[in-house]
């Protein structure tokens, strides 16, 4: 018999961040991606009875690992990118290109992402069809190159372009609205984003999230999964940038 599916629960933290916390049902594990804060994630588990006893954390930025300590001091591990070791307090656990993640009997593939941060690390969990992206792949947009270039960050759209239509993508931001609006911007014939943007507007006007997103409505959607090269996703990049549209 197949084990049951992992449940995904997003939990706003911060500003417009999404902290996501990730159950195995049969095992009864409980893990949490990026935790900007401790509180609401804490909160977020306890009302379901869940232990958090694992942090998963994609890159060193405070506000995705800002409640890592009191995480840790609750009994979590924290895993993160070896890479990036050096500003994440606490690590326990150093991740790299290829390392795998566990959950019960699900397994997550580590992937090295650089661009937004020069350590930053995606977890792909195939069989499931999860893609946890931190701030590397957005709904409709990407991460700023805090650290990386256009070509390290196109080879990353190459990468989760290739994963199946049905792989749900887990972000770290709310950002949906301002990228929709860019993308219409950019591609302002395109159906799929006017239809996604009406989409995106109703759910926030609702207070509901916009993610997960697939590869498959970035695929249609996104322009930098879409940019055909390093050189026009480094174009796209420094026009959203300075976007104020």
């Amino acid at each position: 018999m197949a084990a049951p599916p992992l449940q995904v629960v997003a939990v706003p933290v911060l500003a417009d961040n999404y902290a996501w916390l990730v159950y195995d049902p049969h095992t009864q594990e409980a893990v949490v991606v990026d935790p900007g804060e401790a509180g609401p994630v804490q909160a977020a588990a306890d009302a379901r009875g869940w232990t958090i006893a694992q942090v998963w954390t994609t890159h060193w930025h405070p506000d995705h690992t800002g409640g890592n300590a009191a995480m840790k001091a609750a009994g979590a591990t924290i895993l993160g990118p070896e890479a990036e070791r050096a500003k994440i307090d606490p690590m326990d656990v150093g991740l790299s290109e290829g390392d795998v993640v566990r959950i019960g009997s699900h397994t997550g593939q580590v992937m090295a992402v650089p661009g937004h941060t020069a350590g930053h690390i995606a977890l792909h969990f195939a069989d499931d069809a999860l893609l946890f992206t931190g701030d590397t792949l957005f709904a409709m947009g990407c991460g700023r190159l805090f650290e990386g270039t256009p070509a390290e960050m196109w080879a990353n759209m190459e990468r989760f372009a290739a994963m199946p239509d049905e792989t749900k993508v887990y972000g770290g931001h709310e950002y949906t609205q301002s990228n929709a609006r860019f993308a219409a911007h950019t591609d302002p014939d395109n159906r799929d984003i006017a239809a996604r943007r009406e989409e995106v507007d109703a759910l926030r006007a609702r207070g509901e999230p916009t993610l997960p997103t697939t590869i498959g409505q970035e695929r249609a959607t996104n322009p930098f999964l879409r940019a055909g090269s390093a050189a026009r996703l480094g174009e796209l990049r420094a026009a959203k940038d300075a976007f104020r549209g």
